[in-house]
């Protein structure tokens, strides 16, 4: 991919990158950071991050199935707010 291939992309998709990145740079300082300083040992530290990137995906699973409901809702969701 080139450059100019990257100016291609809409606004959209740069704005999921950073919310990602914003996502990711959070769990990093609030979830993996003070699990693997909390813990001495090698072994422990291991098992602290391996929680850590397990509850991760867990978040990101329960993520992914909520936007499956509401994509699959999304009609019976829009009349109910619209009042219909």
């Amino acid at each position: 991919m080139t450059v100019l291939g990257l100016t291609n992309l809409g606004h959209q998709y740069v704005l999921y990158g950073a919310a990602g990145f914003v996502c990711l740079v959070a769990f990093v300082g609030l979830i993996l950071s003070p699990a693997l300083s909390a813990h001495g040992r090698i072994w422990e530290k291991a098992a602290a991050g391996f929680l850590a990137v397990f509850v991760l995906a867990t978040l990101v699973a329960i993520g992914i199935g909520i936007g499956l409901v509401i994509v699959l809702y999304y009609p019976e969701i829009s009349e109910f707010v619209n009042g219909g």
